[in-house]
Parts: structure tokens; sequence; C-alpha cells
């Protein structure tokens, strides 16, 4: 007799994959959580920004892109939810929002529930770094759609900000500085030509590289920073970010002027600081052009910051002081809204 299961989809399965995650789900709860997993909607209380002169929501949604085939290829699913709760969840703190709460979506062929759970996992791990709560999401199994073996993931964050706390680069002026905090490899972008270069197989993600002090797919698949807490430092340490910029896909070419008002330019010096390895072996590799490399790939600085010079001094040292690594690589000067990497 034909039933849902005989077309493809295990509710079942379901079912296990929710039990499983409810250990991972219940570390990244908040006070203003309210109700459990399971429901039709997350429910979350904003009476805790009531104080705020006029609280602003500020959104955020990304997914892993094709990261997730390296994970395929290596079995390892943990660490791409991470990714998937950074690029959010960094898009947010760019504007100057606290990250309130994540919801996530797995769509794939077949459900294992261990795997789901797992892949979960990770985005726990990322919501408790970036301060979240993760309080609802959607697993869809797709039969025929997607590969048994394979799945895609996205997420969604919600994050507030006072309205005077916001960063929109209005107020970016010739003379700031840029500051840059270091990334953490890769990231989640660039992944569809990082696999053509190295023809990513089992075997080519196995390989021991002595200048990265490990195998390929370990520095392909490290998840993407989250800089909650790094920005957080810095408005801590009494420091107004005047502009932030999130590199991402488009690397220093399309997403440094994303922050800058008309009438500025920014200028990144190269050497002032060390591109992380895997960026010159990919580079090498690939036979690419710099101006590729700087327009795809974020060349190891995750985000950059425009503050006032008298600043800069001060946000380095309170970053150093966060855990990261952060260098002075730039300034503002006039001209026609864009960058120049030199």
């Amino acid at each position: 007799m034909l039933d849902y299961k005989s077309a493809g989809v295990d509710i079942e399965a379901g079912y296990r994959s929710v039990e499983l995650m409810k250990q991972y789900v219940q570390s990244t709860m908040r006070p203003e959580v309210m109700g459990g997993l399971g429901g039709f909607s997350g429910a979350f209380s904003l009476a805790a920004i009531k104080d705020m002169e006029d609280p602003v929501l500020l959104s955020g949604t990304d997914g892993v892109g094709t990261k997730l085939k390296l994970a395929f290829l290596m079995d390892r699913h943990d660490t791409v939810g991470i990714d998937c709760v950074a690029m959010c969840v960094n898009d947010v703190v760019c504007a100057g929002g606290e990250p309130l709460f994540f919801l996530d979506y797995i769509a794939c062929g077949k459900n294992e529930p261990e795997k789901i759970a797992q892949i979960v996992k990770g985005v726990c791990d990322g919501c408790s770094q970036a301060g979240a709560a993760l309080i609802g999401g959607e697993t869809a199994e797709m039969p025929g759609f997607y590969p048994v073996d394979e799945y895609d993931l996205a997420g969604f964050a919600v994050g507030v900000a006072d309205r005077k706390d916001l960063i929109d680069g209005s107020t970016i002026r010739p003379g700031d500085v840029l500051v840059g905090i270091a990334s953490s490899g890769v990231h989640s972008n660039g992944f569809s030509l990082v696999r053509k270069l190295f023809g990513v197989s089992e075997e080519t993600l196995k390989e021991y590289i002595p200048e990265l002090g490990e195998t390929l797919g370990e520095a392909l698949l490290r998840p993407t920073k989250i800089y909650v807490k790094a920005l957080r430092a810095v408005r801590e340490a009494g420091v107004r970010i005047k502009g932030c910029s999130h590199i991402t896909g488009g690397g220093f070419y399309e997403n440094i002027p994303r922050m800058l008002p008309e009438g500025v330019r920014a200028q990144v010096r190269k050497d002032s600081y060390e591109v992380p390895a895997i960026f010159r072996i990919m580079q090498t590799r690939g036979q690419l052009e710099e101006h590729m490399m700087y327009n795809t790939f974020n060349m190891g600085i995750g985000m950059v910051l425009a503050l006032d010079p008298a600043d800069a001094d001060t946000a380095v040292s309170a970053l150093e002081a966060a855990g990261e690594r952060a260098f002075k690589i730039g300034t503002v000067i006039e001209g026609d809204k864009g960058v120049d990497v030199c």
C-alpha cells in the first residue's frame, strides 16, 4: 500500500531528528524565549528592550553555499551550522545590532536523524557564540529534489539596536582609519571557485599541506568567524564605530564601499598585515590574478571598521584583549566611492 514513507518521506525519522537536536537547542536559550521546541512558531519577548529610546529591529538571512560540498565529501556536518549563523549575525552586527534569535532551514534528500542532529549542533554552537537563541527551524525531506546524501542549509537572524547606536557610515570622513579584524580562513564565500581550482575530491581534501600545518579539507572547512563579541568589545571600550563592512562574496572591492557615503574612498594597504597561507596557495595553484583574489575572497580580513583616527589604537587594543587579531589596514580619502587595494 502506498504511503508517505514509500514515497520517500520518513515522518518517524523527522520525530527522531527533533528529539536528538533538543539537547543542543536548549544550550542556546535566552530568558526572552517563550515556549519550547516543536511549536508552529517561535516566540520571543521584547520586554528586555523596552528601555531603549528608539529600538530598531535588524535582520539577516543567508546560507552556507557550495562549501557544503566539502562537508559531504568529508562526511563532517558539525561545523557548517556555525557558518550559517555567522553569515547572518555578522550582517546584523555590522549595522550595530545585538543578535536576539535565529531560525534555520535544512532541506535534504533523506532525513538521517544523526546527521541532522550534527548539523543543528553546529547551528547551536554558532548561536552560543553569537548570544542568540535558536527558537525555531524546519527540516524538509525532499526525495527526488536533493540526492539522498546531500542537503542545503540556510538561516535567518533577528537583532535589535537603539536607533542612536546604528552604524550607517554617514559620519565617515577623509582621514578616518580602517581597522581590519582577522578572518578564520576562507569563511563561506568563493567556494565555487575554490572547488574548481583544487578539483576538490576526497583525495585532495585529505592532502596534508605543510604551509598550513593541516590537511586542505581541515583548512577549507574551518567555520566562519562570528564577530558579535569582537564588536561588543570595541563599543565597551568607548569607541564609536562609524562604519562596518562584513567581507563576504565580492571581497574587498564589493563590500568595503557598501559602508561608505558618497564623496569618500577607501585605501587598503596590502602590506599592513600578513595574508594567510591558504589564500597564497589558492592564488598560486589557480594562477589567479591578484585583483580577482581581492574581488572574491576575504584575504584574511573578515570585518573592516571605519574609525576616528583618535580611536584606532583603542579599538585594536580592545579587539586583541578579546582574543582577536586586528590591524590598521588603511585610511579613508576624498574621492569617488570605492576602494583601492595598493
